[in-house]
């Protein structure tokens, strides 16, 4: 998973922040999952409501959010989505091939396929 957020979306930053922030606690798939259903209503009272939700280490979050290291992986993602001509989000690639079509079954499918090639 790399983190690609879209200059278009004023809070796609701030939320892959609070997303690596909440990884290091532990709680990044919840967390992740809660800021994709409130993509439209993103703010930081409900970044802020989300964590507390999850019952998240509110100091050590608020802290982590400004830390330089999350700045730094966010833009490494950013730099290694743009050498690989990333279109948008979400993106999928497995074994490094883009994955054109986007369903269950053809992610599936690109998946079987490459690990065919491994044996």
């Amino acid at each position: 998973m790399k983190n690609y957020p879209l200059p278009m979306h004023p809070f796609a930053r701030k939320a892959a922040t609070a997303a690596l922030a909440a990884a290091r606690q532990g709680k990044f798939p919840e967390f992740s999952q809660k800021l994709f259903a409130s993509s439209n209503a993103l703010s930081n009272d409900k970044i802020q409501e989300i964590a507390k939700g999850l019952g998240m280490n509110m100091e050590t979050f608020n802290r982590d959010l400004s830390d330089p290291a999350i700045q730094s992986i966010i833009s490494r993602d950013m730099k290694d989505g743009e050498k690989a001509e990333v279109p948008g989000t979400p993106t999928i690639f497995v074994n490094g091939k883009l994955v054109q079509l986007r369903s269950l079954e053809d992610i599936e499918q690109a998946i079987e396929a490459e690990a065919k090639k491994k044996k």
